[in-house]
């Protein structure tokens, strides 16, 4: 089969190959995969996380396809069925697991990082890792909702939104904003979108701004009680304004350091507004199947702005971070 391989860190070292075909274990499936989206994870994937595993490696954290063949144990997919990968491989038996939050799972890890992932005709993952999606879900959104609606929609269940609150998206017109803004305003919230992006309005933002005019335009439609609750995946050069956003009791939810992970704060700002600073990554396979229903009921949508083949799959990469990039990028293997 043909994969986007690499044997050393570096984009120009990530090259299309003729590799074999990834073999069945009894419990696991082998998928034809159709699309696969582009994320910041893999990017550092190729670029700078030094402890992927195998090496060579095939990158591509967030894929779905149709199943190919089934290991002689696995009785939940079979061949034929469309399907979704959730990408945390996990093993079921620690604490975490156990608990239901298999994104934390002690001994688990990535697909694409820990495991050879979806930037190929074929992948192989766990029986327990895919979801049947109906022929009425696009590719490209069966494609995006493990990491970009899943890191979305966890983040948004740890604020616990509510009917009426105020939510403020920033970065709202990348991969996880464009649905936590559509994730959101399903939960019921007003949906203030930050981003130079107007189509976000069409994904149900009831404001669009650029951070520079955030204040005054979350100011005026709290009714001055600013944000509820502020979603901020941008790191540094974002955070401390989108804390600055919130109310009495507000929450902001992090999970990504695209422009850096130091961060300062006022304590005397978060301990008399009694706000709260919370951690997310991943979600797990229960949001999962939350997204598919969702998907399946046609209240989520993805738009795409460029769709690569393997050939130039590190174009792929490389336009992830261009200032003219305008919705989600997918190499379509």
């Amino acid at each position: 089969m043909r994969a986007l391989v690499f044997d050393k860190n570096g984009l120009e070292n990530l090259k299309v190959m003729d590799v074999e075909k990834p073999q069945l274990d009894p419990h696991s499936v082998l998928i034809r995969v159709r699309a696969a989206s582009v994320n910041p994870v893999d990017y550092a994937t190729v670029v700078s996380i030094r402890n992927v595993t195998p090496i060579p490696h095939i990158p591509g954290a967030e894929f779905a396809g149709v199943v190919e063949a089934v290991g002689d144990h696995v009785k939940e997919v079979k061949p034929g069925d469309r399907v979704a990968v959730y990408s945390r491989l996990f093993d079921g038996s620690c604490d975490m697991c156990l608990a239901g939050q298999e994104m934390l799972c002690r001994k688990g890890g990535l697909i694409g990082i820990v495991s050879n992932g979806g930037y190929a005709e074929y992948a192989v993952v766990p029986a327990k890792n895919v979801f049947r999606v109906s022929d009425n879900i696009e590719w490209e959104l069966a494609a995006s909702l493990s990491i970009g609606a899943l890191t979305a929609y966890h983040a948004l269940r740890l604020a616990s939104v509510s009917p009426g609150e105020v939510v403020v998206v920033v970065g709202a017109s990348g991969n996880t904003g464009l649905f936590a803004v559509q994730l959101a305003k399903i939960m019921g919230a007003k949906v203030v979108a930050v981003t130079r992006k107007q189509w976000l309005r069409e994904f149900g933002a009831d404001e669009v701004v650029d951070l520079d005019n955030a204040y005054k335009a979350v100011e005026r439609i709290s009714g001055g009680s600013m944000a509820d609750v502020v979603i901020d995946p941008q790191g540094t050069q974002t955070i401390s304004k989108s804390i600055k956003l919130l109310g009495t009791n507000g929450r902001v939810v992090t999970f990504g350091a695209l422009t850096g992970d130091e961060l300062r704060i006022s304590i005397r700002e978060v301990f008399s507004k009694q706000l709260r600073i919370i951690g997310s990554t991943g979600g797990t396979r229960r949001e999962m199947l939350d997204l598919v229903r969702m998907a399946e009921e046609r209240k989520l949508r993805v738009k795409v702005w460029r769709s690569y083949d393997l050939d130039h799959g590190v174009d792929a990469l490389k336009n992830l971070f261009s200032s003219e990039r305008d919705g989600k990028i997918m190499i379509l293997p």
